[in-house]
């Protein structure tokens, strides 16, 4: 009789795992998204979690990448510390951040096994206890009947498996199976709206990735209704709870999430805090709002809140710390929170979505009409956040600029993907922020499309772009080799010069580049720059270059300490 291979579980697995449970997410996404009525009937579940985990992959991937094309490979510990951090860092939501809690306590027993080449069935065991109880330990008030109750289930079951780690990954995947089913009967708005858990049935989902992952079988399909479940459409399901009566109405069982008169604001933030800090944290937005998830450690912490004062909810993570990455949304007319009726809002014909690079442009993009998605230095944003700003913007055309020519493939991406629900997007390879500027300054949403997209890809290919920035250690550039605290001149993407002093690198690459003539001088001045770089690049270049004017923005952190745009 032939024996059963052993499965296991190592830092190829891992990746597989990420790139299986996003497919299947990605699968499931609008049917999530409909089914959504706890905390918040707010319909975007689904999303949150798929970006969540899209982070997650993204880091993982980057660890692949560090070991070239060579036979080695990152060790375990490497790969589940990776998944735990981009979930971290990426995580959207409450759903997604009580996924991200998932991972990381998952990631601490898993991690354990050091340089090891792979884990056992014990092991992923002990894993799948502690990513249970510590997501439980990361909200504030929890509730059974939701992805916490899922994930308990699937860590008794496995608990109750013997064997290796695809045995105990399938248990866990039939337990928690079982326990989407039950939720209806835990919590009176699921069983109102004949749904079952929105966050539990996308933890099944990534449960059922990781079986197929360890063991290379795949499991049935997961559909969303209630008992007995039937596969239905993602429409079918979101008309099933607008049929509830009353849901979304004052009084009705979606506000019974948070009642009628909830909080209006969601507000999420990394943190930057010791423990202490974070306690104290704790205590009081709890005080301030509810749906309260703060997860992480080890001095990063990734904070969620649904309040009505939204910026006492900061001010409180900046008394424990430094918070960033702030995002606040507003939930708006029409949700549970205000038991009031939205009206059907209408799509503009056009829109612009660009990537920017700190809050102070970010402020300038709004006010011009963009939608913005704010890429921090070293987080740039991930494909499906792209997408989720395209939809945001809620318009038949979109032009996109990305802003970096890093992020052409993954706005590309983010693009096709928006094409495929029938938005029509223009991709406009913009490079840099100042070129997007000189874009959003033509664009004209009365023209044509076509000959919108034409005008504003001429205006940034006319825009020269240049940055300066510290070298972070030695290296070799094509101005020569620099040394970390070297200020580097950029010039179209390739180091120019190299320099000492902030404000004569600078001003030595803006006379290069106006040595080719220009018009227009635009200069983005970050928080880090000297204080005076502006003052004095805007008196050289009126008392050297007549008839050339120039634009002073202030842009925040946004990683260079200037950028600069001619044209």
């Amino acid at each position: 009789m032939a024996q059963v291979p052993q499965t296991f579980l190592d830092a190829l697995a891992v990746r597989t795992w990420c790139g299986l449970a996003l497919r299947a997410l990605g699968r499931a996404r609008e049917e999530i998204d409909a089914i959504n009525v706890y905390p918040v009937a707010d319909g975007d579940t689904g999303t949150n979690l798929y970006l969540t985990l899209e982070s997650a992959a993204t880091a993982v991937e980057a660890v692949f990448a560090g070991y070239g094309t060579g036979c080695a490979e990152p060790a375990l510990a490497d790969a589940v510390r990776a998944m735990a951090h981009g979930a971290l860092i990426g995580a959207r939501g409450n759903s997604g951040t009580i996924l991200a809690q998932l991972l990381r306590g998952m990631a601490q027993v898993l991690a354990d096994a050091g340089d090891a080449a792979h884990t056992d069935g014990p092991a992923l065991r002990l894993a799948l206890r502690r990513a249970a109880d510590s997501a439980r330990q990361a909200v504030a008030h929890p509730v059974e009947g939701t992805v916490l109750t899922v994930a308990s289930a699937a860590a008794d079951a496995a608990e109750r498996a013997g064997g290796d780690c695809g045995t105990v990954a399938r248990a866990a995947y039939e337990g928690a199976r079982a326990a989407l089913a039950a939720t209806p009967g835990q919590l009176a708005v699921l069983e109102r709206a004949g749904v079952v858990d929105a966050g539990g049935r996308g933890l099944v989902a990534v449960l059922g990735a990781l079986v197929e992952a360890v063991t290379g079988e795949a499991v049935r399909e997961i559909p969303s209704r209630g008992v007995p479940w039937s596969p239905g459409t993602a429409a079918e399901a979101h008309a099933r709870v607008e049929e509830v009566p009353g849901c979304g109405t004052e009084g009705g069982p979606c506000a019974d999430a948070a009642g009628a008169d909830g909080p209006a604001f969601e507000v999420i933030y990394l943190l930057e805090a010791d423990d202490t800090a974070v306690t104290r944290l704790r205590a009081r937005l709890d005080a301030l709002g509810d749906s309260l998830v703060v997860v992480g450690g080890d001095g990063l912490w990734n904070v969620h809140v649904h309040v009505d004062d939204a910026g006492a909810a900061v001010e409180a993570g900046v008394e424990a710390g430094r918070p960033y990455r702030i995002r606040i949304t507003h939930f708006g007319l029409g949700d549970v929170h205000t038991g009031r009726e939205r009206p059907p809002r209408e799509r503009a014909q056009r829109a612009v979505v660009a990537v920017v690079p700190g809050e102070g442009l970010a402020g300038l993009y709004t006010e011009a009409g963009a939608t913005t998605v704010l890429a921090r230095p070293g987080e740039p944003p991930a494909s499906g956040e792209l997408v989720q700003a395209v939809r945001r913007a809620h318009a038949r055309e979109v032009v996109l600029l990305p802003n970096d020519a890093e992020l052409r493939h993954t706005a590309a991406a983010a693009a096709e993907q928006a094409r495929t629900e029938g938005i029509r997007v223009a991709l406009i390879p913009t490079r840099s922020a100042v070129q997007g500027i000189a874009a959003l300054a033509v664009h004209e949403p009365e023209r044509r499309f076509d000959e919108d997209v034409v005008q504003m890809t001429s205006a940034a290919g006319a825009t020269r772009y240049a940055e300066v920035a510290v070298a972070e250690h030695e290296s070799w550039t094509t101005a020569g080799i620099c040394q970390a605290g070297d200020v580097l001149g950029l010039i179209d993407g390739d180091v120019a010069v190299i320099g000492t002093d902030v404000t004569a690198t600078a001003r030595t690459v803006l006379d290069r580049m106006l040595q080719a003539g220009g018009e227009l001088v635009t200069l983005v001045v970050g928080d880090e720059a000297p204080r005076t770089v502006a003052t004095h690049l805007e008196t050289h270049v009126r008392e050297t270059y007549l008839a050339v004017d120039t634009v002073v923005y202030h842009g925040g952190r946004q990683g260079a300490l200037l950028l600069v745009g001619v044209e």
